[in-house]
């Protein structure tokens, strides 16, 4: 992993119809620069250049644009890591409003090859530093519409070597299974980075989350706290890490492609639990990605309760987070 600490960007996040993507956030890569961040994640919706499910038809000029995203960056010494976090047939959010299945549809699979061939092609020739392919934002559970590790595996392989048949060398990264949480000890023999998740436990992140359905009824987050019949605390952080652990020892990186809390979550909560991650993070040298920049699960203007903000490079920050964010780091 090249880039290390850094945010989740939504250039393109989320597609509808005559949407474009949105412009380049010139003031929040200079905050970026300024307290030496210099890792990007963006996660892509594939309808901003596949339209109407016609998979042998993608407009080009969308992969134009994120070209220059990917030049900017590299001006700037940062790192890019394209994600595809809605794929043909797949995503975490509304999967059923898709044509197609990515787990049982060949139709599906072969669109979602063909978009990482087309990112290979394109970005042939930009050093692995400043460029990384993040295939599939954070696959289901098994059963759910007809996922199997097996499949999830045979595919990510067929991926994998698809690119590097065009781009030996580019640097790839696989999220988690169960929405980013759960290790893949079968895939570790791929050289590729592992992508895990810092949203445990969710009664804390997502308290009253409107999209997480478990969300309704928690009664006001504390940490530590009893949760989902575990003890969440630093121990209980390390406990369920200890599977990426796992892997890792087994020679594979691993990265924490997204973390965050909601904004409902009382800031000194989220914060004394932020603490423990960090430290977590910071005792296996690992990067991350906060979700996300700008946002309810923000370091700018993510309006927590009892917030102390202060203006840093025209935003309004979260000092004591950005604070935990610095110190964190293993430079």
């Amino acid at each position: 992993m090249y880039g290390k600490y850094g945010f989740n960007f939504l250039w393109m996040f989320s597609y509808h119809p005559g949407a474009k993507p949105g412009d380049i956030e010139h003031q929040a890569l200079d905050f970026m620069g300024k307290f030496g961040f210099d890792f990007v994640r963006l996660p892509m919706d594939y309808r901003f250049w596949i339209h109407d499910f016609n998979y042998s038809s993608p407009q080009l000029g969308v992969f134009d644009q994120i070209g220059s995203y990917q030049s900017e960056l590299q001006s700037r010494e940062l790192h890019l890591s394209l994600n595809v976090h809605r794929a043909p047939g797949y995503c975490i959010n509304s999967p059923e409003t898709e044509k197609h299945n990515l787990w049982v549809d060949a139709e599906a699979q072969d669109a979602f090859i063909n978009i990482w061939v087309l990112f290979a092609k394109k970005f042939k020739g930009v050093p692995g530093k400043y460029l990384s392919f993040d295939l599939l934002n954070e696959p289901p559970s098994v059963g759910e519409r007809g996922f199997t590790r097996e499949i999830h595996e045979a595919l990510m392989r067929r991926t994998v070597s698809a690119i590097r048949e065009i781009d030996p060398s580019r640097p790839i990264t696989l999220d988690g299974l169960d929405g980013g949480n759960t290790a893949m000890p079968e895939l570790a023999d791929l050289g590729v980075t592992h992508s895990t998740r810092g949203y445990q436990p969710m009664s804390v992140s997502h308290y009253q989350a409107g999209w997480w359905k478990y969300s309704q009824g928690l009664p006001p987050p504390e940490y530590p706290v009893d949760f989902d019949g575990k003890r969440w605390d630093r121990k209980g952080l390390e406990e369920f890490y200890k599977p990426w652990v796992a892997v890792e020892d087994a020679g594979v990186p691993v990265h924490v492609g997204e973390f965050g809390c909601y904004n409902k979550t009382p800031n000194e909560v989220a914060l004394a639990w932020f603490r423990d991650l960090f430290g977590f993070y910071k005792s296996r040298n690992w990067g991350y990605s906060l979700w996300n920049f700008k946002g309810d699960f923000g370091i700018v203007s993510h309006g927590r309760p009892n917030t102390r903000y202060e203006l840093i490079e025209g935003f309004e920050v979260d000092r004591e987070l950005l604070q935990l964010m610095l110190d964190s780091r293993n430079e």
